[in-house]
């Protein structure tokens, strides 16, 4: 890890403490019903956790990447729902709007965050899922704005959320130049929020549909239009990606301590479990990679300061939180035996919650695609031939 202040280490207690006396004791309920934790967003509201990104002339904590970073890890300990809320309400969208934002906009939507909004980002559609640059969501300009058509699938917070970002596609332009940014408010005629996706984990966040039916928005909700736009909008996603990361990171740490724990305490054939190798093995790879998971987030957030994390950065440590975070949490099963397998622990609940971190926000697969161009720039060169 890297060193932190002592500023940065308050706020980590404080952020522990909350996770440890609200949230973990409320996690499975809100896997159990799936419903949204509005009581945990009452909480991370009155801790200042909900736009510390936020410029501080606009009410929020104009916080370094890394002290965000921190908090995530604490509260997904306890509830990767609650950890996700905490993501999106500063990175991504807010991240988006911090950089590239109006004045009309920043002073508009930060409000919203400051009280407990977690906008929504919306890119993902039926054919258009890793391969973000063939999505058919048109934008099409009117006298006072633009007149959105198209439909969006896999949107988290979909209807809980009430300012979405929508990718769209500007005119006639094809491929990447073409796509730009704009804000949608919930409530915005032609704008519907369609079918929920049931999801395997993460229950207590809404997955689902959204429907642009001539949705009529005004010019001044226009972030960011064609052209460089699109590389924009990812520049600002890569946080969203470092925040997946840390959410990853933060379950596979919770599922860790638990069976370190158990392993001290459960007896077998007269000794701790602890005490045989094949425990103290498990036990010692998981310490290590989730070190060096850590480390590949906070080196990725110190880079950062607060601006964005380069997109290298967050693919290797997206990829390696999200592999890491599958094993720990099925290793920390495993050592608790049935009782992991069983729901009256939250080790199967935990094991389905870090599963979604290797395909949401990139794939490990894309994750990798991004990696080896960077390490072969002449890829590109070789695709045209």
């Amino acid at each position: 890890m890297f060193p932190s202040t002592p500023g940065q280490e308050t706020l980590r207690a404080r952020a522990r403490e909350l996770a440890d006396t609200r949230f973990a004791e409320r996690a499975a309920r809100w896997d159990a019903t799936e419903e949204y934790p509005w009581d945990n967003v009452k909480d991370l509201v009155a801790a200042g956790f909900m736009g510390m990104t936020v410029p501080a002339s606009y009410g929020g904590g104009e916080r370094p990447l890394l002290d965000v970073v921190l908090v995530i890890e604490e509260v997904a300990r306890a509830c990767g729902v609650t950890a996700r809320i905490v993501v999106e309400g500063n990175l991504g969208t807010v991240g988006a709007l911090v950089a590239y934002g109006t004045e009309a906009q920043k002073r508009r939507y930060f409000p919203w965050v400051l009280e407990g909004e977690k906008p929504a980002i919306a890119i993902t559609e039926v054919e258009a899922g890793s391969a973000a640059t063939d999505l058919t969501t048109r934008a099409e300009e009117t006298a006072s704005g633009f007149r959105l058509t198209g439909h969006k699938r896999y949107i988290t917070g979909a209807g809980t959320s009430r300012l979405y970002l929508v990718y769209a596609r500007f005119g006639a332009r094809a491929g990447a130049e073409g796509i730009g940014g704009v804000f949608v408010e919930r409530d915005t005629p032609g704008f519907r929020i369609g079918r929920r996706e049931f999801m395997m984990g993460l229950r207590g966040i809404p997955e689902g549909e959204l429907h642009l039916e001539g949705c009529e928005v005004p010019r001044e909700n226009l972030l960011v239009g064609p052209g460089d736009g699109f590389k924009k909008l990812m520049q600002a996603y890569n946080g969203q990606r470092l925040g997946a990361a840390t959410v990853a990171l933060g379950l596979a740490q919770g599922a860790y301590e638990r069976a370190l724990a158990y392993a001290a305490e459960r007896r077998q054939f007269g000794r701790a479990i602890g005490d045989f190798q094949g425990i103290r093995w498990k036990l010692a790879d998981m310490a290590i990679k989730l070190d060096a998971a850590r480390l590949l987030i906070h080196r990725a957030a110190v880079r950062a300061g607060r601006g964005f994390p380069d997109a290298l950065d967050a693919a290797k440590a997206k990829t390696f939180a999200a592999e890491t975070a599958q094993e720990v949490t099925s290793q920390a099963l495993q050592i608790h035996g049935a009782a992991g397998y069983g729901r009256t622990l939250p080790l199967e609940r935990i094991a389905r919650d870090a599963r979604m971190f290797a395909i949401g926000g990139g794939t490990v697969e894309m994750m990798r695609n991004l990696i080896a161009d960077r390490l072969l720039p002449t890829r590109a060169n070789w695709r045209k031939e």
